[in-house]
C-alpha cells in the first residue's frame, strides 16, 4: 500500500481578525530563525497585508515562544553566503523598488503599521525584523541582542540604520558593537520597545493594541503615521510642507465629520470610547 506524502508544515501563517492581520513565523523547532524560503514567505504575507483593502494593522509574531533568533546560519554556511549576498543585492529596479532583504521583509516600506509581538529572543536578524516594525510589545523575559557579533555576521537588514533612530547613536553603538543582551526592562527604558507585558501575553497585547489603532478614522491615522516615516532625513520646512499637504485630504474626508460628531457630544473630556 502506497504511503501518503506528509504535507509540509507552512513556514509562515497568516490569521485575520477584522482589520487586524497577524503574520506568524512558524519554525519553532529552530527558534524561528529565517532561511531564504521563510524570508520569501514573509515577504508574500506582508505584501498580501499591504494589498488587502480591509486590513489596517498587522501584528508580527513568532510561534512557540521565540520571536526570531535571526538568520539560519546552517543555510548560510551551506551556500557560502550566496543567499545573503548575490541573491539579495541592494539593486533598485527601474521603478525604485528593492529586492527582498536577506531575512525577507526588512526592505519593504509599507503604507500601514506593523506591531512586533516579541516573546523570547529577538536577536541578530530577529532584532532587525522587530525594529523594522512601527511598534514593539515585549514579554517581560524577552530580549534583544546583536548575537551575530560572535560569528562575524553583520547587520544587513537595517539594524545599523534603524536602531540609532530609536535609541540614539551612543546607545545603539553600545548594543551593536558589544553584541550584549538587552532585556525587555532596559529596552523599554531606552525606547527600543513600547510596551512590556507578562510572559505569554505579547500576541494578545499586540493584537489588542492593533484593534485599538484600527478603530480610529483610517485615512488620518495612516497619513500621520506615514508623515512621521517620511520626515527622516528631510529639512524641517520640507517635512512640514509634506505633513500639511498629505493632511489636507483626510482633514476634509474625515476631520470635518469628526468635528461634527464632537459638537454633538461625542468623545468629550478625552473619552476615547464614544467616538
Amino acid at each position: 500500500m502506497a504511503r501518503t506524502a506528509k504535507a509540509k508544515k507552512p513556514l509562515v501563517l497568516v490569521e485575520r481578525d477584522g482589520p487586524v492581520t497577524t503574520i506568524i513565523i512558524n519554525r519553532p523547532e529552530v527558534r524561528n530563525c529565517v532561511d531564504q524560503p521563510t524570508g520569501m514567505a514573509l515577504v508574500r504575507a506582508f505584501l498580501g497585508f499591504e494589498a488587502d483593502p480591509d486590513a489596517t494593522v498587522a501584528v508580527f509574531w513568532g510561534n512557540g515562544g521565540a520571536f526570531c533568533s535571526g538568520g539560519d546560519l546552517k543555510a548560510l554556511s551551506s551556500t557560502d553566503g550566496r543567499q545573503w549576498t548575490e541573491d539579495m543585492r541592494f539593486n533598485e529596479d527601474g521603478n525604485g523598488n528593492l529586492p527582498p532583504g536577506p531575512l525577507g521583509p526588512s526592505r519593504l516600506q509599507l503604507s500601514k503599521p506593523v506591531i512586533a509581538a516579541v516573546a523570547g529572543p529577538a536577536v541578530a536578524g530577529g532584532m532587525e525584523l522587530a525594529i523594522w516594525c512601527d511598534l514593539r510589545v515585549m514579554e517581560e523575559d524577552a530580549y534583544f541582542g546583536v548575537y551575530c557579533r560572535r560569528w562575524g555576521v553583520p547587520l544587513i537588514d537595517g539594524g545599523t540604520v534603524r536602531l540609532p533612530r530609536l535609541v540614539g547613536m551612543g546607545r545603539a553603538l553600545d548594543i551593536i558593537m558589544t553584541g550584549r543582551k538587552v532585556p525587555a526592562k532596559e529596552a523599554l527604558a531606552i525606547g527600543m520597545c513600547d510596551r512590556v507585558v507578562p510572559r505569554g501575553k505579547s500576541r494578545q497585547a499586540a493584537e489588542a493594541l492593533a484593534q485599538e489603532i484600527a478603530r480610529f478614522p483610517r485615512e488620518c491615522m495612516l497619513a500621520d503615521r506615514n508623515s512621521a516615516h517620511r520626515a527622516w532625513g528631510k529639512p524641517t520646512r520640507e517635512a512640514m510642507r509634506e505633513e500639511y499637504w498629505f493632511g489636507q485630504s483626510c482633514l476634509k474626508n474625515e476631520g470635518v465629520a469628526g468635528a461634527t460628531r464632537f459638537t454633538k457630544g461625542k468623545g468629550r473630556h478625552g473619552d476615547y470610547k464614544d467616538i
